[in-house]
């Protein structure tokens, strides 16, 4: 997940928060599907879903008719979008779910949204500054700390991420050598 995962409506807001699941990547044929590029772990969970929220800030309903998986992709038809034109003009639209559908996490897990805003400190206690962003490589995320006037890129693996508690907002780090550029 990345930094787009925490799309949807402002935090300070009372109405529902939004996930992204997937983005619209282009149509699929003359019927109103569209290709889906998915955002999400699992993409069998768009089979458990009867409806998703199209858009990005102020997220509308829209209900899937069917589904269909092929090969890395997910094949959605949404009610109402009949014809490759329709389907056309939803290229690069978030899709989304209201953040209490989203699949329960284990113990130590996190939506990457979840990190952005946690404060980051060396073992020895020094504070090192703020996630501003997430940033999702082939090989492991990537945190971005605001750190005084630069930035500090922490892979999100072991040897560096020692702990991370969301309930303190705090994450404790060991740094590796060249690091801190």
């Amino acid at each position: 997940m990345n930094k787009d995962h925490q799309r949807g409506l402002v935090e300070e807001s009372t109405e529902p928060r939004f996930l992204v699941v997937g983005r619209v990547s282009k149509p699929h044929g003359i019927r109103g599907e569209v290709r889906v590029e998915v955002h999400t772990d699992d993409p069998q969970r768009f089979s458990l879903l009867d409806r998703l929220y199209l858009g990005d800030r102020i997220p509308e309903p829209i209900e899937i008719e069917h589904i269909r998986y092929h090969k890395t992709w997910v094949l959605l038809k949404l009610k109402g979008i009949d014809d490759r034109v329709s389907a056309e003009s939803l290229r690069s639209e978030w899709l989304q779910i209201p953040e209490e559908q989203a699949i329960p996490l284990e113990e130590g897990q996190y939506y990457l949204y979840q990190i952005v805003g946690v404060n980051v400190f060396e073992e020895s206690g020094n504070y090192l500054g703020e996630i501003t962003e997430v940033l999702e490589t082939k090989a492991n995320n990537v945190f971005v700390v605001k750190c005084n006037r630069k930035e500090i890129l922490l892979p999100d693996i072991a040897e560096v991420v020692k702990d991370i508690d969301l309930e303190q907002r705090k994450m404790v780090v060991h740094l590796l050598p060249g690091l801190m550029q």
